[in-house]
């Protein structure tokens, strides 16, 4: 009985050391296994790291660009405003002299005309419309039409206000009337 015993003590460590063999060879499968994924969740990992900097750095070139979109406005409000202002201090020199002497009254709003056209066009704004020019729909605005055989086709004949365009783009349309 002994030998029996000791036959199966043999065979019950035999099983168990299979079992731990196959508990180790299963490790080494999952260490394996976990070695070839990691270099796929590496790269997820990696892809994952690259996709939010690329977000973050388009959030801030968003945010960049609205504040310089932002400053470059009030940089040239600020510009129109100050070329303007000349305007509005002769203006106010105006109102306050209080002396009855229209000619002078006259030369200091041509003067102050003059200078608000200067500052005009120092910003790019140029006015156009004058009497004699070619109709053109795109630059003006005809309100009245007049029948004369003595003028051209599409030829105005007045204008009721000039019109005004910055960079050859039109600000305002000179409001005129045309004949033929």
């Amino acid at each position: 009985m002994s030998k029996k015993k000791n036959d199966e003590e043999k065979e019950v460590k035999t099983e168990v050391e299979n079992q731990e063999e196959t508990k180790t060879d299963a490790k080494d499968n999952k260490a394996e296994a976990e070695k070839e994924e990691n270099p796929l969740e590496k790269e997820l990992k990696d892809t994952k790291e690259q996709l939010l900097r690329v977000t973050a750095e388009y959030s801030n070139f968003r945010k960049r660009s609205e504040k310089e979109k932002n400053e470059s406005f009030a940089f040239a409000t600020i510009k129109a405003v100050s070329e303007i202002l000349a305007t509005v201090d002769n203006l106010e020199r105006a109102l306050a002299n209080e002396q009855e002497d229209y000619e002078g009254l006259k030369k200091g709003v041509q003067m102050t005309y003059d200078g608000l056209m200067a500052s005009l066009k120092k910003l790019g704004v140029e006015a156009y419309g004058e009497q004699g020019d070619e109709f053109d729909p795109n630059l003006h605005h005809a309100v009245m039409h007049i029948d004369d055989d003595s003028l051209d086709t599409n030829v105005i004949t007045d204008v009721f206000q000039k019109g005004y365009k910055y960079n050859d783009k039109v600000v305002r349309p000179a409001m005129v009337k045309t004949a033929n």
